[in-house]
């Protein structure tokens, strides 16, 4: 009975497919995978470009036009500047905004004021609608020299500063794999577009 129990080779094929089957399923749930990430990915990019290109035109997240403080303060006097004489990149520094309010990253910056929520909230839904996982947190804004602009000019902001909106900053994107059973999430880089501000002056973009 026991040598014709090892000679029996019936179910032998079941064994083994049983045997390969949970590598058939990773290489399946990873090629997914792979087409989730990539995704991901471009609507990452797409958003990051469409919030650029919304940030160049709404009214800017540091300071504001009524009081003249932030990105709206007249350069007229500052570092010896009179009316009409262009703004060097030395004389504006890097400012950051998150959901959380603006702070000066690199100095020398100008007095911030209140930050703007509402035009943070109106990049936010923009970018939003192009890629719904993207949370406030997950979202920067920064302006930093061009070294474009003149001191005292009639049409306010002074400057005109690159905008940069920047994905995965303060807190990093996260796609979840199917191949880790949707548990364990991976970090993906940041997405990053800069575009020159227009009139930091609208509450849309076209």
């Amino acid at each position: 009975m026991i040598r014709k129990l090892l000679r029996d080779r019936a179910a032998a094929s079941s064994a083994e497919f049983a045997l390969v089957l949970p590598l058939l399923l990773i290489l399946l749930f990873g090629i997914v995978d792979a087409g989730r990430f990539l995704w991901t990915y471009n609507r990452a990019e797409k958003a990051a470009q469409m919030g650029a290109r919304m940030a160049i035109v709404v009214n800017g997240l540091a300071g504001d036009r009524a009081s003249g403080t932030g990105l709206y303060t007249s350069y007229v006097g500052v570092g010896g500047l009179t009316q009409g004489d262009v703004i060097a990149a030395a004389q504006f520094g890097k400012i950051k905004c998150t959901s959380t309010g603006c702070s000066c990253d690199t100095t020398p910056c100008p007095s911030l004021g209140t930050a703007n929520a509402v035009a943070f909230s109106d990049i936010y839904d923009r970018m939003h609608a192009f890629f719904p996982e993207l949370a406030r947190t997950n979202l920067t804004v920064e302006y930093s020299s061009s070294g474009l602009g003149y001191a005292g000019s009639p049409v306010l902001p002074d400057l005109s500063p690159l905008v940069t909106v920047r994905i995965g900053e303060p807190d990093a994107l996260q796609f979840r794999p199917i191949t880790a059973l949707l548990l364990v999430p991976v970090n993906m880089p940041s997405f990053t577009t800069t575009l020159s501000a227009e009139d930091l002056g609208s509450r849309y973009s076209n």
